[in-house]
């Protein structure tokens, strides 16, 4: 029970709830974050969140079974952003079947780091159409 009154759900979630308000610059996160950052700075803390938000949209369509598309890594740059001490990076990839590589800024492991060259995973992103998400390397770690 918080000082004014009970408190719902667990920290995660609220955890998740402040990030949104921090992204969006609405309530008193939001404003105050908005306040103390530049416009750079704080577009810099959008993109980090919504690379972070980015990867429980790829958990829950995974596990609502959507399907995959397969793709190779032609480059991946370090965009000097951390999530949970996990690199934001830009990477660059081939899907199978198409000759227009897709750019995406996404949240990587920093155990499962992708390699120009290997094979990974993309989900249709339901918020852009013809848009990706990137799924990791197929492998739990």
């Amino acid at each position: 029970m918080g000082i004014f009154g009970k408190r719902g759900g667990n920290r995660e979630e609220r955890a998740a709830e402040i990030a949104g308000k921090v992204a969006s610059g609405k309530g008193f996160y939001g404003r105050v974050t908005r306040a103390f950052l530049g416009q750079e700075d704080f577009a810099a803390v959008q993109q980090s969140i919504g690379a972070y938000e980015s990867g429980h949209e790829v958990q829950r369509l995974l596990a609502a079974g959507a399907p995959t598309l397969p793709a190779v890594l032609v480059s991946i740059t370090d965009t000097g952003r951390l999530v949970n001490h996990d690199p934001v990076v830009d990477l660059v990839l081939q899907p199978s079947g198409t000759t227009v590589p897709v750019t995406l800024r996404t949240l990587v492991s920093k155990l499962r780091v992708p390699r120009p060259g290997d094979q990974v995973l993309l989900i249709a992103d339901p918020a852009r159409p013809g848009g990706y998400l990137y799924a990791g390397d197929g492998v739990n770690p």
